[in-house]
């Protein structure tokens, strides 16, 4: 629907020019805000879940085979072998009334 009024119609196609051109700077602005996003996280030295996950299953295997051997350990010098007991918490001591 074309209005009569030139002034009317000159006035939405210089709004429609805006509104183009603010989309395409917010885009821009998307765009580079993501990239330096990008580039800082990735200075962080940050490790990925799959190579954290591996390093725990690689600690527990390790400590795995470390009490077996410890195991093994006390049975060939004869020792009786300790149960895996948590230390005994300290009592506090109560002070004298001064």
């Amino acid at each position: 629907m074309q209005s009569r009024n030139r002034l009317f119609d000159d006035f939405v196609k210089v709004m429609n020019g805006a509104a183009g051109t603010i989309a395409g700077m917010t885009r821009e602005a998307q765009i580079a805000v993501q990239d330096r996003a990008r580039e800082w996280i990735g200075g962080l030295d940050l490790v990925s879940r799959e190579e954290f996950e591996a390093v725990k299953a690689m600690a527990v295997a390790a400590r795995e085979e470390n009490e077996a051997l410890k195991a093994r350990l006390d049975a060939l010098e004869g020792k009786p072998p300790k149960a895996a007991t948590k230390p005994a918490a300290k009592k506090a001591r109560s002070r004298p009334a001064a």
